[in-house]
């Protein structure tokens, strides 16, 4: 499809003002970390020996399956006949896919009151007593709560199972494990990251990143959770709202496995903390979760890497070309390391429904 060219910036400048309590009930979910105070801190090498198996915990179901609906970009403002759109995508989606875990890839509102917005806009999960997590994008603080603020809202909401780190910056860094349904071993592991929002260096005015103290808070995780599987990394997946820069330069490169929607340019930071080189290094994550341009939602197969964005869900306050709105859809399979992905339109139908990385390598 032929790019078109958007001004996310001016667009979203212009339409921004325009218009766990009860959950351990199904025995599935440990109970969440505490929430901590998040700080921008030096980077710390903490023994692996010390890393404690404290994160949060679900199973597959006894066919074996598990099931993901990843929302993201609802941009939600309560009281805006504009963001209808969203939440009734919202209901639809968890209607017809009946995930096992909804993983909210950031920008959830985008408009005050955002303590009414972002109950608004989950309730339906929490409603359904489905487990949900958040992973903050650059624009929910932006109005009358802080990320804090708005961090112990979505705590408060009953069957989230959102959670922190204390330390390391940004706020939504926390990990799900994944347990084989006999409950015996960790089969899968989903790294939650905040990407941040814009960026701290003086003189430059774009998007956030993943600090050196997350990036060393991953690896640190990694290796203890490789050493407690016999020096084999377990298979993981990454979410998170902004997308890293070198999905930019995958995105440019003709020998690069591109299928969907690509109707703008990738939005990363202008600056590249090493993020991914880490995630190659340490050799667990096979695909990562992304978010923020609303008008893509393809999956790119590249350096042996899946960038794969969800498929905006939300509405009408903010750009979005994409129609009708939709999810992306995640299944899982007891001890398979590949994993199968479709996207769930608005209406109905499906599209892209892949199997990866057996859909990509065969070309």
């Amino acid at each position: 499809m032929k790019k078109k060219n958007i001004d996310r910036r001016l667009f979203i400048k212009g339409s921004a003002f325009a218009g766990l309590s009860g959950l351990l009930a199904n025995g599935t979910i440990s109970e969440a970390m505490k929430p901590g105070t998040p700080s921008a801190l030096p980077d710390e090498k903490i023994p692996v020996e010390k890393i404690a198996d404290q994160h949060l915990k679900l199973s597959y179901n006894r066919d074996g399956k598990f099931k993901i609906l990843q929302l993201t970009d609802t941009h939600y403002v309560s009281g805006d006949p504009l963001s209808v759109k969203a939440l009734n995508n919202v209901n639809e989606m968890l209607d017809t896919e009946k995930p096992d875990l909804v993983i909210h890839t950031g920008d959830v509102i985008f408009g005050k009151p955002a303590e009414k917005s972002i109950r608004e806009i989950l309730e339906p999960i929490s409603h359904r007593k489905i487990p949900f997590a958040v992973v903050f994008g650059n624009h929910d603080d932006e109005f009358d709560k802080t990320r804090r603020e708005l961090y112990e809202i979505v705590r408060s909401i009953p069957y989230n199972i959102t959670s922190t780190t204390d330390g390391i910056y940004g706020l939504t860094n926390y990990i799900i494990t994944l347990g084989t349904s006999d409950g015996q071993k960790t089969d899968r592991i989903f790294y939650m990251f905040d990407s941040n929002t814009y960026s701290t260096i003086e003189g430059n005015k774009g998007y956030g990143y993943i600090h050196f103290n997350q990036i060393n808070w991953y690896r640190n995780q990694s290796q203890y959770y490789t050493n407690t599987n016999g020096g084999n990394p377990i298979p993981a997946l990454a979410f998170f709202h902004i997308p890293l820069p070198e999905q930019k330069e995958a995105a440019r490169d003709d020998g690069a496995f591109l299928t969907g929607t690509r109707s703008e340019n990738v939005c990363p930071s202008d600056f590249n903390s090493g993020m991914f080189v880490s995630m190659k290094e340490m050799g667990d994550i096979q695909a990562m979760f992304l978010g923020h341009d609303h008008d893509n939602d393809y999956s790119l197969y590249w350096n042996n890497m899946f960038f794969i964005y969800g498929r905006f869900s939300g509405c009408d306050t903010v750009y979005n070309n994409l129609r009708p709105n939709g999810a992306r859809v995640i299944e899982l399979k007891e001890g398979e390391k590949s994993f199968r992905s479709w996207i769930r339109l608005s209406g109905g139908s499906v599209i892209q429904d892949l199997k990866y990385p057996d859909d990509f390598i065969k070309r």
